[in-house]
């Protein structure tokens, strides 16, 4: 544990009793060469262990959740089609381009039908490989083509247990963060067990395989895991140079997988910026930080041609913004508390107004509104008046965009995580204040700085990333339900380190009076096995109960109209209809859409929005122009729309584009029937005989 830090100009009096006793660690292994080998020996032992524990861990939970898709669906004994419907709405829409380059008679031919695709939207030819990140199926194919398994693995088996295989390096990923933390890896296989005893919580991948959150998060966790290590002390150079290109490989592979980095990593950026202001880490570091965002993301717009969502994005404009303030205002951290407060406001300000006027200049110049629906939703989610505006409403009323239900926190509790977790949370922020109180108090006040001399409260810079890290991120789950993984993963990991912390428990027994080192070192591992013991009782029956649980794929009204689809229409036929269902036609058939449910283009939406003019309040000759300027030839009508029951009153889709149109909605046409497409995941489906 690091002990606040004296300010220059001040001679420290005294030390805290952590570094006393490194020192006298220090003289004794020089006095017994023979116990220095044996405590080297021991940690090479350990860290043996530890990474053998971290790779079967990981590993085994990939075998897990491929064994529950397989028991889910009886994936290897279904039919294609039936196969390719269960990649449910966007995720079919990007497996099908894994399967159009597989298809393609060469690569070039391949890469040409994705630069130059005119099927995924009708009477336009659009490049996929600038709209969309799908880099890792293209990356995939190529890898299928060239590797000489073609004979004993199936293409959509090598995409799924690529899929899988990531989960593995995911797990491991958190693993080593908390090992890094606490400094033991017992910390770390408690994080992996939460993981997996949360499963319904923390992944979703099993049943939404393809995904791009499923991609990117296991880079996101390896970015997390080299930050946790590189904001440590007194690297080695080589360490540390090794450390930032693994961070750059890992932010540049987690930008390039998931179109909503941008937004992930301004929360990481927003992190960086507290602590940087809070004197909590080395402004160098921060700085090599930013910079790796920046560029990173910036690769990925040239790979992406340049994508002018990326260029437009906050995430750019605010870290150019921090920048340049920080040379604007030199003398920041400097000044008494109330001095440096106003300083740190004035901050604030500067760099909130340059973020804001770069980024309005930028989208100014590029015309920018691919991104526009993000904000009418967040502005109407957070109380900033009423909207007609249809695409803010369609997010409005999914259950995935709303608030965290509480009984997430009922299941977090089941397992101990949440207890666990708060109990973490709340000694750190306590130290993280102290910290920053410290850190911001006046440098010249000599009866200060000697009476906080010798207080011992600290939080390595590692911990105090963490702590924020997870805090922001803990908000944003629970505005936001759909990126609760970003936030419960990180749970496992921050509430396991803290109950293998020494700083931890050394806080905690000095506050109850009752610190002594053998009580440390007895709490920061009973604890942990006591709760792993706790795990294994709880849930390993019920974990054996699933993986004996049977269910088979069953929706035959859809493999019934994807098999219509290909015996009676014209290869080039176009096709109308949610944008859900479109993403199995394109994948089933290979015919061309009017839409599709990769939302993040202005143009998509406003067609989207015409075709879905199907099921408003218009006449038959104004739906029939809409849909012909579309080059449409079928269009798919869905009982589950037209009868909806999924929704409430008022968030039903026809509701949704009556209230767009400026119609009243009338009661009459509230009508209950069956649904023939559930889009939800597939609880409904029958037990294996």
């Amino acid at each position: 544990m690091i002990s606040i830090r004296q300010r220059k100009g001040i001679k420290t009096t005294e030390v805290s009793e952590d570094y006393a006793a490194q020192e006298e660690n220090v003289k004794l292994e020089n006095k017994l060469p023979s116990g220095c080998t044996s405590g080297r020996l021991w940690k090479i032992l350990s860290f043996t262990i530890g990474g053998t524990v971290a790779l079967c861990i990981g590993l085994l939970t990939s075998v897990y959740l491929a064994t529950l898709h397989e028991n889910d669906l009886w994936f290897s004994n279904i039919k294609e089609v039936e196969r390719e419907i269960s990649f449910r709405t966007e995720c079919g829409l990007y497996y099908s381009y894994y399967k159009q380059m597989l298809q393609a008679p060469t690569l070039m031919q391949g890469f040409h039908g994705l630069m130059y695709d005119n099927k995924t939207e009708s009477m336009r030819t659009i490049n996929l490989l600038q709209r969309m990140n799908i880099y890792q199926e293209v990356f995939l194919s190529i890898l299928y083509r060239v590797l000489p398994i073609q004979k004993y693995l199936e293409p959509v088996y090598f995409y799924i247990y690529t899929l899988f295989g990531l989960q593995a390096i995911y797990v491991t990923a958190l693993y080593i963060t908390s090992w890094l933390l606490s400094g033991t890896w017992l910390s770390g296989l408690l994080a992996a067990f939460w993981y997996v005893t949360n499963r319904i919580d923390t992944t979703r991948v099993e049943f939404t395989i393809p995904l791009r959150e499923n991609w990117a998060l296991p880079f996101f966790a390896i970015q997390i895991a080299a930050i946790t290590y590189f904001l440590r002390p007194n690297l080695q150079p080589l360490s540390e140079r090794l450390t930032l290109l693994a961070i750059f490989i890992s932010t540049f592979l987690f930008s390039l997988t998931w179109q909503f980095n941008q937004f992930m990593m301004l929360m990481q950026a927003l992190v960086l910026f507290i602590l940087d202001s809070l004197d909590m880490l080395p402004a160098v570091k921060v700085t090599w930080l930013y910079g790796i965002q920046i560029t990173g993301l910036l690769l990925v717009c040239v790979l992406q041609f340049l994508n002018s969502m990326i260029l437009g994005s906050l995430l750019i404009s605010f870290n150019l913004s921090v920048l340049i303030a920080r040379k604007l205002q030199k003398n920041l951290k400097t000044g008494s508390f109330l001095n440096r407060l106003g300083k740190l406001l004035l901050h604030l300000f500067v760099v909130l107004c340059l973020t804001l006027f770069l980024n309005n200049v930028v989208k100014k110049i590029l015309n920018l509104k691919s991104d526009e629906h993000i904000f009418k939703f967040l502005k109407a989610k957070f109380g900033f008046g009423a909207t007609r505006d249809f695409d803010a409403n369609l997010y409005l009323c999914e259950e995935a965009f709303g608030l965290l239900p509480f009984n997430t926190f009922e299941r977090l509790s089941d397992t101990l995580l949440f207890y666990a977790y708060i109990f973490v949370l709340c000694i750190t922020v306590i130290a993280a204040l102290a910290v920053a109180f410290h850190n911001l108090s006046d440098s010249t006040n000599q009866q200060s700085m000697s009476k906080m001399g010798t207080c011992t409260i600290g939080l390595r810079p590692e911990a105090a990333y963490n702590l924020i890290h997870t805090i922001l991120f803990g908000f944003l789950a629970l505005s936001t339900m759909r990126m609760k993984y970003l936030w419960t993963s990180h749970m496992c990991v921050f509430a396991s380190f803290g109950l293998c912390s020494p700083e931890i428990w050394e806080l905690l027994l000095k506050l109850i009076h009752l610190y002594n080192p053998k009580r440390i070192c007895i709490m920061r591992y009973s604890v942990p096995i006591l709760i792993l013991l706790y795990l294994c009782y709880k849930f390993w029956p019920g974990m054996m109960d699933e993986l004996s649980e049977l269910r088979e794929f069953y929706d035959p009204d859809t493999v019934e109209l994807m098999n219509w689809i290909n015996s009676n229409t014209p290869r080039k036929a176009v096709f109308a209809g949610s944008m859900q269902l479109l993403a199995g036609v394109k994948l089933c058939t290979g015919r061309t859409l009017t839409n599709h449910p990769h939302y993040e283009d202005n143009s998509l939406r406003e067609r989207t929005r015409a075709v879905y003019q199907i099921y408003a309040k218009r006449s038959a000759e104004e739906v029939h122009a809409l849909l012909t300027s579309f080059g449409t030839d079928y269009v798919i009508l869905e009982d589950s729309i037209c009868h909806e029951r999924r929704h409430r009153r008022g968030c039903r889709l026809r509701d949704l584009l009556d209230i767009a149109n400026g119609h009243v909605s009338s009661p009459s046409r509230h009508v209950r029937g069956d649904s023939t497409w559930n889009p939800k995941r597939y609880d409904g489906w029958p037990r294996r005989e």
